[in-house]
């Protein structure tokens, strides 16, 4: 099935969306594509669900559904007795149609992205909760509130009679309220975060990043006044033991692009960043190129990067990542 009709988008320009059936890995779809093969809806035939990459074409790709599902569906010819035809075959060559309709957000003109084998569409509709609310060290926030000290360990606290175990999320808290900030300038660029993504009871990605330059998971570290040397796999603050920043970040950037590609048939890459506040400018090994290392400010430099992701694949992205059910383990 297959059909075409002319949408507004709202504020821009007339556009032809066109519709095509789309059916593999146990899928049966209808995909509205713009002239250039970017995906600006889906509609799911089995369970009827709509799911809008492009709010903008959210009108127009009703219409054009609406009138790709009036088109009967052709009925194969009645039996006859004379022998078949030999099979013709399929011409190959430039501007031969392709066997099947391209995949959601294609990222290039007459690119066919399929989906990877466990593929899932986005959730439709805003979650509840939705972490696009969340405020930068939520999570650092809710331990203090729920396992704050009592008056008499505050009293023994100040007087230097017991340690305080929660300084250190006092100081993970502001840290992490520092890069929100800087990682809200951004958002004048195009660029769209999340903060304070619950991984497991006792972990949580510090800010997800995603913009035309990409998508990157930024872990932060707070260490006042210290000196940091960042390796390859191990960072030393005032020339401490070793701790594993670098590869943790690494880790942390894996586990969220294979959570984010099952909803996602289009390439993307996920960039690990490490952000140091309040220390000293961060030593970095040259062999070290796979996590870029950071001073808050330097969070700017991101700002100009574009050509990786289109709007709609941003908007496809950031409704996938602010769903909670997107994280839980499967």
């Amino acid at each position: 099935m297959a059909g075409t009709a002319h949408g507004t988008a709202e504020g821009g320009p007339v556009a032809e969306l066109r519709v095509s059936a789309w059916k593999r890995f146990g899928h049966d779809r209808l995909y509205v594509n713009l002239p250039d093969g970017t995906s600006v809806a889906w509609l799911d035939r089995r369970t009827g669900s709509l799911t809008v990459t492009d709010p903008r074409y959210h009108q127009a790709a009703l219409a054009a559904l609406r009138t790709a599902r009036a088109v009967p569906r052709p009925t194969a010819p009645p039996p006859r007795a004379r022998p078949k035809a030999p099979p013709r075959r399929t011409p190959t060559g430039p501007g031969t149609p392709s066997a099947s309709p391209p995949g959601p957000l294609s990222p290039a003109p007459g690119r066919a992205v399929p989906p990877p084998p466990d593929f899932a569409p986005a959730p439709v509709g805003v979650p509840a909760p939705d972490l696009a609310d969340n405020l930068p060290g939520a999570t650092l926030r809710a331990r203090l509130e729920l396992t704050g000290p009592s008056r008499l360990e505050r009293l023994l606290i100040l007087l230097r009679l017991r340690p305080d175990r929660m300084a250190s999320w006092r100081t993970g808290l502001k840290g992490e309220q520092v890069v929100g900030a800087e990682l809200g300038r951004l958002a004048r660029h195009g660029w769209r975060v999340i903060h304070s993504i619950e991984l497991s009871p006792h972990n949580d990605m510090d800010h997800l990043l995603i913009g035309p330059g990409g998508v990157f998971t930024i872990n932060t570290k707070r260490h006042p006044g210290k000196t940091v040397w960042v390796g390859d796999d191990m960072a030393r603050i005032n020339h401490g033991p070793p701790r594993p920043h670098p590869r943790n970040s690494r880790a942390e950037a894996e586990r969220a692009h294979r959570t984010l590609r099952r909803h996602c048939a289009f390439p993307f890459e996920v960039h690990p960043v490490l952000v140091y506040v309040d220390t000293e400018p961060p030593r970095v090994a040259p062999t070290q190129r796979t996590v870029r290392v950071y001073q808050p400010r330097q969070l700017a430099s991101l700002a100009p990067l574009t050509g990786t992701l289109t709007p709609a694949q941003i908007t496809h992205l950031h409704t996938v990542a602010r769903h909670p059910s997107t994280w839980q383990p499967r």
